[in-house]
C-alpha cells in the first residue's frame, strides 16, 4: 500500500484455512480495502493481477459462483466508504513484489516481522458472523483519556494523573474515536 506521500505500508496475508486462487485474491482485497478504510483513506487506487476479481467488482465479468457473489457484496460495501475507488488488473509481470510477498507469507515469517507487517487470517472472510454490540451507561476506562487529550483535564487523584501523563502519548482521538498506537500495525480502535 502506498500513500499519497510516497509512504509505503508492507502488508502480507497468511491463511491458516484452505482457499482457491480467487479467495485468496479477494481476501487480499478485503485486508487492503479495510487497512485503507482504518486509515481514513479517501481515495482507493487498487491493482490487482486478478482479472477475475478486477472485473467481476467493475461489473464487466458476471458473478455466476455464490461464494465470488459473497466476496463481491463485501468488497462493494467496503467501497462505500471512500470518495473514490478504482481497480484495475495489472499484468502478473508487474506485480511482482505483490508475487514475492505472497511467496513469503506461504513460507515462514518470523524473519519478517520487523519488516512486514504479517496478518494471519484463521477464518475466509465472507463468513457471517453476528456481532452484539454492547452499549455503556456512565463513564468507562476511555473517558478520562478522551477528557485530557480533548480539554487538558486531569483527575484529582495524583496516581490516576501519572497514569494518564505517561500513557497518553500512545493515544490519539481521530474523528471523535479514541485510537492507540500499535506497535507493528495501523493505529488500534479502542472500545469500551
Amino acid at each position: 500500500m502506498t500513500r499519497p506521500e510516497g509512504e509505503e505500508v508492507t502488508y502480507t496475508l497468511s491463511f491458516d484455512f484452505h482457499t482457491s486462487n480467487n479467495e485468496a485474491d479477494y481476501e487480499a482485497l478485503l485486508a487492503g480495502l479495510q487497512l485503507a478504510k482504518q486509515m481514513d483513506a479517501k481515495a482507493v487506487t487498487s491493482l490487482t493481477d486478478s482479472r477475475l476479481a478486477a472485473n467481476q467488482v467493475n461489473g464487466s465479468f458476471e458473478v455466476r459462483d455464490q461464494i465470488m457473489g459473497r466476496y463481491v457484496k463485501m468488497v462493494k460495501q467496503l467501497i462505500e466508504s471512500f470518495k473514490q475507488f478504482t481497480i484495475r488488473q495489472i499484468p502478473r509481470s508487474k506485480n511482482k513484489r505483490a508475487d514475492a510477498l505472497s511467496k513469503l507469507a506461504s513460507t515462514c515469517f518470523d524473519h519478517l516481522l520487523n519488516k512486514v507487517l504479517v496478518e494471519v487470517l484463521r477464518e475466509i472472510s465472507i463468513d457471517e458472523r453476528q456481532v452484539n454490540t454492547p452499549t455503556t451507561n456512565g463513564p468507562t476506562w476511555m473517558t478520562t483519556f478522551r477528557e485530557y487529550l480533548q480539554r487538558g483535564v486531569i483527575p484529582d487523584d495524583h496516581s490516576e494523573a501519572r497514569k494518564i501523563h505517561i500513557k497518553a502519548p500512545s493515544y490519539a482521538l481521530i474523528n471523535g474515536e479514541l485510537y492507540r498506537k500499535g506497535f507493528t500495525a495501523p493505529w488500534l480502535k479502542s472500545i469500551d
